[in-house]
C-alpha cells in the first residue's frame, strides 16, 4: 500500500512533513511532493495550492507517477451544517460539487449514478474503528462534503444548504474524489472546521487554519496506524 496525502495549503500539510520518516523530496508541475513512511505505510504528501484544478493535477501525479494505491485529502473545512461546530473533524462518506450541474457529471463523462462521488468503502471502516479509539476532544461527524470554487459567503451557504444539506464546504474535495473515481483509485477525505455557520469568514478561518489543520492530522495519523496493524 502506498498512501497519497494531499492537501490545499503549505499550513495544512506541516504536521504531516514532521511524521515522515527518511524523507525525499521530488519536484515535479510547480509541487513539492514528499515521500517517507508514516508508521512504516509508505506515504507521499504534499500541498496542491487551492482550487480544484490545483488539486485535481496533483492527485493524478500522486498516481501516475507515485503510484499511489489510495489517496487521503486532508486539512480543513467550513462548517455549514448547524450541528458542526469550530475544530470538528468531517469525514467525507461522500462529496460533490456545488458549483457544477449534476447533469454534467451524470449524462457525460464520466456517468455517474448520481452526482455524488462515495469515499471508498474500506477507507470508510478504517475512519470510523479510528473515531471509536480515538478519545478525542471535539465531534467527529461523518457525512457529506461539498466543493466550490470561492470562500462561501453567507448568502451562498444558504443556497448550498437549501440544495444539498452538506456538513462541510471546501474548494479541492470533489475534484480530488473526482479525479480517483475515473483512475478506480480508493479515496477519503477528513477535514477539521475553522469556520462555522455562527463564526463565519476568512478572518476566522485565518486565525483556526493551523490547529484546525494539526487536528486533521492527528486524526489521519491514528488512521494510518490502525491501518498498519491490518496490511
Amino acid at each position: 500500500m502506498k498512501i497519497g496525502i494531499i492537501c490545499a495549503s503549505d499550513e495544512e500539510v506541516k504536521p504531516f512533513l514532521s511524521l515522515l520518516e527518511h524523507e525525499k523530496v521530488t519536484y515535479k508541475s510547480m509541487l513539492s511532493f514528499h515521500e517517507g513512511k508514516i508508521h512504516g505505510i509508505d506515504v507521499v504528501t504534499l500541498f496542491c495550492g487551492v482550487c480544484k484544478v490545483n488539486a485535481a493535477i496533483a492527485s493524478q501525479i500522486l498516481i501516475d507517477t507515485f503510484h499511489c494505491t489510495a489517496l487521503i485529502n486532508a486539512g480543513t473545512a467550513g462548517g455549514i451544517d448547524n450541528n458542526v461546530q469550530l475544530y470538528d473533524i468531517i469525514v467525507a462518506t461522500e462529496i460533490t460539487y456545488h458549483d457544477v450541474d449534476e447533469k454534467i457529471l451524470t449524462d457525460f463523462h464520466p456517468w455517474l449514478s448520481s452526482p455524488y462521488f462515495q469515499s471508498h468503502e474500506q477507507l470508510l471502516k478504517y475512519a470510523k474503528k479510528t473515531a471509536q479509539k480515538l478519545n478525542f476532544e471535539y465531534e467527529i461527524h461523518f457525512g457529506r462534503m461539498v466543493t466550490g470554487e470561492q470562500f462561501v459567503e453567507n448568502k451562498e451557504r444558504e443556497n448550498i444548504i437549501k440544495m444539498y444539506h452538506p456538513l462541510s464546504v471546501d474548494m479541492e474535495t470533489a475534484s480530488i474524489a473526482h479525479v480517483c473515481y475515473v483512475n478506480e483509485t480508493p479515496f477519503i477525505a477528513i477535514r477539521a472546521i475553522t469556520d462555522t455557520l455562527t463564526n463565519p469568514g476568512i478572518p476566522t478561518f485565518e486565525a483556526n487554519c493551523q490547529k484546525a489543520s494539526q487536528i486533521s492530522a492527528q486524526f489521519v495519523n491514528n488512521m494510518l496506524r490502525l491501518i498498519k496493524t491490518t496490511i
